[in-house]
């Protein structure tokens, strides 16, 4: 349902014709919103706003959500929202199961590409946003009753593999006595020998052609190398709390037998055509065509990419694809996206979506190097924030930092500053939830001195929202009705840091409340009822943070 403001906003355009570009006011005793649509028709009119805006409040019906609308100052229109209709929504969201979230009506299959490690290599500081933010997506999608097949599309083909292969054939390597540090060791060691030594390059090429051709010994040792890497994937998406699992995986490798059947296509359809021995799209608008098949007949991620698209429409059944990549990468999905659509693999009915993030810098606002100008593995930066706080505190530091900021901008990993209570952080939204889980236990306490101090807090009966008196406990209502809205929208334009902005303006409106309203030394009905206001803040800013991929903790 629609919050509070957008009904209300609804309902003077219906009857103006005209967005009222409704605005929260300034002061409580101008009431909760206040509009200057008066004033913009006047001009249109040639009459004076103070009439216009009393032709308005005359013909609104807005009676069950405000109390009667007045005119202020040279024609300003000010709204306040009915204490009653504040609480019934407040209320709500203590027995909704799905906490003002709105079901979607059309559920979807949505597809979501993100993470993909490369095999053979440790998880670094470039996996850490596309890992958080593909997390968060699909949490809330699914939180609004959507199917989400996540895919985690890692690298694990191609000629790299002849050379780690024939690398641990020649100096006899048990690849699974080995973790992902050493395989990674293992893959810096063989590319050395590519590099310097002609002859295992050629060699390197020839296992190449037997990986591809399905040699037994070659095939068994790559699969080693796969599961040596999984494993340490696995343990990273662990410490980082995320979704994904070994049933999500669809490597290049998965691909492979799709190429020739993807370019035949194009080829037939005489999309793909022969440029200087390499088979090519041109598409309209673009300097470049797009290289489906190289020169030497092999295949690159363009044509990997076009056979995902076409599979993940034809056997997964998407309505809505979303990748999340490095924004570098944007123009590669521009043309991937218009290929895909000129032969007919996405359909106009398939939403596609290219989400960029920007790069993670360091305190000094460079890019995030490591003493020696290599890349800093994903472990050691959760290491580093550990080293400032708890791993939940330190977790939860890094992916607000992350999605509190618009996704395409650069953001600064400074551990010591994330992991502050204070201040626009994801351990303070930790530390708001704590503090209200605090109050709700000592008031269960108090009412029955047997309860267990560790029972489920959302098992307990809170009661209703009836008394609304205060500004301050009006503006918290008023905030936690905007809770679905606002969910609606990061499901629909993918902007997580929207909701980040949301829990941060909920969380200082209960402390607002908490300071201005005494919950605790408040008597009968009035206590009653801003206990339930405190079980729905609990609520939202829990599930809210659930969203994020953040733990929610009753103590801190």
């Amino acid at each position: 349902m629609p919050s509070l403001p957008s009904q209300l906003s609804a309902r003077i355009e219906s009857a103006t014709g005209v967005d009222p570009q409704l605005r929260p006011s300034t002061k409580p005793q101008f009431g909760h919103f206040q509009s200057n649509v008066a004033l913009r028709l006047a001009k249109q009119e040639g009459r004076p706003p103070r009439d216009v805006a009393a032709d308005i409040v005359a013909k609104l019906d807005v009676a069950d959500l405000c109390e009667t609308p007045d005119v202020a100052g040279p024609g300003f229109i000010n709204f306040r929202l009915r204490s009653d209709v504040l609480a019934q929504v407040a209320s709500d969201l203590v027995t909704d199961p799905h906490v003002g979230i709105t079901q979607a009506d059309s559920p979807q299959r949505v597809v979501i590409d993100y993470s993909a490690p490369n095999v053979a290599k440790q998880m670094h500081v470039g996996h850490l946003r596309s890992t958080i933010i593909g997390d968060c997506f699909n949490r809330v999608l699914s939180a609004q009753g959507h199917t989400v097949i996540p895919q985690n599309h890692i690298g694990d083909w191609g000629t790299q593999f002849g050379m780690l292969v024939q690398y641990v054939v020649e100096h006899r390597i048990d690849v699974m006595e080995m973790d992902l540090t050493e395989v990674e060791q293992l893959y810096k060691d063989s590319k050395k020998e590519f590099d310097a030594d002609p002859e295992f390059a050629d060699r390197a090429r020839l296992r190449v052609v037997k990986l591809q051709g399905g040699d037994e010994r070659t095939l068994q040792i790559w699969h080693a190398l796969i599961d040596v890497s999984l494993a340490g994937f696995n343990e990273t998406y662990a410490r980082l709390g995320v979704l994904l699992t070994d049933d999500d995986l669809a490597g290049e490798s998965t691909y492979n037998d799709d190429l020739p059947r993807v370019v035949d296509e194009l080829e037939a359809d005489g999309l793909a055509v022969e440029d200087g021995g390499a088979l090519c799209v041109f598409v309209e608008g673009q300097d470049a065509p797009m290289i489906v098949r190289k020169r030497d007949g092999g295949y690159g991620y363009d044509a990997t990419d076009l056979a995902a698209i076409r599979r993940r429409v034809g056997k997964l059944k998407a309505d809505r694809i979303v990748y999340v990549t490095d924004v570098r990468q944007a123009h590669h999905f521009e043309v991937l996206f218009q290929v895909a659509r000129k032969a007919e693999f996405l359909p106009e009915s398939v939403v596609a979506e290219h989400v960029g993030y920007g790069m993670v810098l360091g305190p000094d606002g460079h890019p995030f190097k490591t003493r020696e100008g290599g890349t800093v593995s994903l472990s050691s930066l959760l290491d580093e924030a550990e080293q400032h706080a708890a791993p939940n505190i330190a977790l939860a530091a890094i992916k607000y930092a992350d999605l509190s900021n618009g996704l395409q901008k650069d953001y600064v990993f400074d551990a010591e500053r994330m992991v502050q209570t204070t201040g626009d952080t994801g351990p303070y939204l930790q530390y708001a939830h704590a503090r209200v889980c605090q109050i709700l236990r000592k008031a269960a306490a108090e009412a029955d001195p047997h309860v267990d101090p560790e029972a489920d807090l959302g098992a307990m009966t809170w009661g209703r929202v009836t008394v609304l008196d205060e500004p301050a406990e009006q503006q918290l209502a008023l905030l936690l009705s905007r809770f679905g809205e606002i969910v609606d929208v990061v499901a629909a334009d993918l902007t997580p840091h929207k909701l980040c902005t949301y829990l941060y303006e909920l969380a200082g409106a209960y402390s607002s409340f908490y300071e201005k309203c005494p919950v605790l030394r408040s008597e009968g009905q009035v206590r009653s009822s801003r206990l339930a206001l405190c079980e729905a803040v609990r609520r939202v800013l829990g599930t809210g943070l659930g969203l994020l991929g953040i733990d929610a903790p009753d103590r801190m």
